[in-house]
């Protein structure tokens, strides 16, 4: 990773492939920034590591029976103690892709969210059914936004 960059890493947990498409779209907008490295991991195999490396986050989960996916809650139970204290008011953004309405996923990566005091940045994304290209368009938006934000120290 190169130091004088700053880094957003974007996690997401996909089982059909429809958080993965969405995750993909959000990573490519923010890799238009010059001064941004991404890492774009899913949720089980990101690491303290990253999440310590990092200057923003992206969350990407389904919204599973009105919960977020299980692999994004592993992560923040795996990460807690080792960053609490040092990522405070990192900046964060989540989109969630539900079946009904993916408020529950969103209101509780929020919760954890708020254990570690970091920041929201942006209003969150909630997709219900198949994601359309304005979705996704909006997705790669909302990525170089996060981007540029942290690049210029807005967030």
């Amino acid at each position: 990773m190169d130091t004088n960059k700053k880094n957003i890493l974007v996690i997401y947990h996909s089982q059909g492939g429809t958080m993965k498409r969405m995750a993909d779209r959000f990573a490519k907008g923010a890799q238009k920034e010059e001064n941004v490295t991404v890492t774009y991991k899913k949720a089980a195999e990101a690491t303290l590591d990253d999440l310590l490396q990092c200057h923003g986050i992206a969350i990407g989960s389904p919204e599973y029976f009105g919960t977020m996916a299980g692999m994004i809650k592993d992560f923040f139970d795996r990460t807690y103690e080792g960053a609490k204290e040092k990522t405070i008011g990192l900046p964060f953004i989540v989109f969630v892709c539900a079946g009904n309405d993916g408020r529950g996923a969103v209101t509780q990566i929020e919760r954890l969210a708020a254990g570690y005091k970091w920041k929201k940045v942006q209003e969150h994304v909630r997709i219900v059914g198949p994601p359309t290209k304005e979705d996704l368009a909006r997705l790669e938006e909302l990525g170089q936004t996060l981007a540029a934000g942290v690049d210029f120290g807005i967030f």
